[in-house]
């Protein structure tokens, strides 16, 4: 009898603590810089700190679209998409930084384009308005004294733009890609040349956020997902064999591979978050939403004073 009643206490109380995960749906893409949010459902981590994460692929051109469904509640992209989504009318707030790209994103170009400024008249491929590929073709002409109006633009995913470049697709004279597939750019010389990275122009970052309304309802919920990015982080650093491994079989890549495309980004721990949010985060949101203006991608900046809530970073 009592070890009936003892069994039954540990089924009440495993059925307690399942009862008690927030379940909740978060949409990213294969992009190396999201990769510790895998890690951290993968190897239990969200689990543990009582979250029941479902972790959905979605383009980043069509994320938007997800949160404003209810599909996801969450979702993971460079700090400048948040700004458009928000000016859009789909509400959404940073909760905190993922990563910061150093020579992640790039240009790829073909062999006869010597420097960014020869692109003028020029076909490229990039994501959709509203993307980070976009912006960062955006970005690298205006720092060239061009504009996007200055090229012919070909909406391609970083994927195929990278395989399209790879292919030597005839039509084509330049791509904005990213990491993992940047790297198979770098391993093949006779796709062209990478003229241009985050190293040079260092404005990819990407951030996390959620709906205002599942932060309002949940707010340790919230906490919980940030405090289990920051784990990640921290076991990456502790274990990076096998954690490249977990991260990299995501993707469809070899520990060993997924490694060396993590070499160009920096992983933001919570000392880095507390930094980041402290200014540079709404300095840069400023020159972003100029730039999003001038390139027509938006209309009118959101109100800027809503786009993070710094608590759960404390």
């Amino acid at each position: 009898m009592k070890k009936f009643l003892a069994l039954t206490l540990v089924a009440l109380a495993c059925a307690s603590a399942q009862a008690q995960e927030t379940k909740l749906s978060v949409g990213i893409s294969g992009w190396t810089g999201f990769a510790p949010l895998t890690l951290a459902k993968e190897a239990g981590i969200f689990k543990k700190n009582g979250l029941d994460v479902s972790i959905k692929k979605i383009p980043q051109k069509d994320r938007h679209l997800a949160i404003a469904s209810g599909d996801v509640q969450c979702a993971a992209t460079t700090v400048e998409t948040w700004i458009v989504w928000n000016a859009n009318g789909v509400a959404t707030t940073q909760i905190f930084q993922l990563d910061k790209s150093y020579g992640a994103d790039g240009m790829v170009v073909k062999g006869a384009i010597g420097k960014i400024s020869d692109l003028k008249g020029k076909t490229v491929a990039a994501s959709a308005p509203g993307t980070a590929p976009y912006f960062t073709l955006a970005w690298m002409l205006k720092k060239n004294g061009l504009s996007t109006k200055d090229v012919k633009i070909v909406n391609l995913e970083p994927q195929a733009a990278a395989n399209a470049m790879i292919a030597g697709t005839a039509d084509l004279d330049a791509a904005m890609t990213y990491e993992p597939y940047l790297s198979a750019v770098r391993s093949k010389p006779e796709a062209g040349k990478i003229i241009a990275t985050t190293l040079d122009y260092p404005m990819v970052m990407d951030t996390f956020g959620c709906t205002p309304k599942f932060l309002s309802e949940n707010p340790k919920a919230a906490k919980a997902l940030a405090d289990s990015y920051f784990e990640a982080v921290e076991m990456i650093k502790r274990d990076p064999a096998k954690s490249y491994e977990i991260m990299g079989a995501d993707v469809k890549q070899s520990g060993e591979a997924f490694g060396k495309s993590a070499a160009y980004l920096r992983w933001q721990d919570k000392a880095a978050n507390q930094k980041f949010f402290a200014g540079e985060h709404a300095a840069f949101s400023k020159e972003a939403a100029d730039l999003l203006l001038e390139a027509g991608i938006i209309k009118a900046a959101p109100d800027m004073s809503k786009l993070a809530d710094t608590r759960f970073i404390q």
